[in-house]
């Protein structure tokens, strides 16, 4: 497997491993589809400090991972949340792991100073992946969405990355 920045032409593999995410219920409180055009232009839609990466095994996309804006303020402008999807097939085989590792490193060269996430408890391989990757638990959303009639709790990480403070 390697791990690269998406391009315009992976918007429908993108599409095809959210639309997982939100069908299996254990990682996003999204709770509609979306489409090869709609992901396509999210894509298009980002700048340098909120790449997305793509990881790849025998010229396949099997998971995305993105750096993404967690608070438009300024004040917040060295904070990016982050997103992980990997395809059913390959979950369990290192794919999330990898590309934890490659959003965290990238993150860390464009200068971000921490990285925050919301996950839901009962996601138990995202976790133990997280908490394998340095972040730590801030606290619990209590009922933080209703997915299929159901209240969830969401699960606030975080970690600080070693990176020189910005002068100024």
């Amino acid at each position: 497997m390697t791990v690269r920045d998406a391009t315009a032409a992976d918007a429908a593999a993108i599409c095809w491993i959210y639309n997982q995410g939100i069908q299996d219920r254990i990682a996003t409180l999204e709770t509609e589809e979306r489409t090869p055009e709609e992901r396509a232009a999210w894509l298009a839609g980002r700048g340098p400090r909120h790449p997305v990466l793509v990881s790849v095994a025998d010229d396949e996309v099997v998971g995305w991972a993105s750096l993404n804006v967690f608070n438009p303020r300024h004040a917040y402008d060295h904070v990016a949340d982050i997103s992980i999807y990997v395809e059913r097939g390959w979950r369990g085989r290192g794919v999330g792991r990898q590309l934890l590792d490659a959003l965290v490193a990238r993150a860390g060269a464009i200068g971000y100073h921490k990285l925050v996430l919301s996950a839901f408890p009962f996601n138990a391989a995202g976790m133990a992946a997280y908490r394998r990757a340095g972040f730590r638990e801030v606290g619990i959303y209590r009922e933080q969405g209703l997915l299929d009639g159901k209240w969830v709790d969401t699960i606030v990480m975080e970690k600080l990355l070693d990176v020189p403070p910005v002068p100024g």
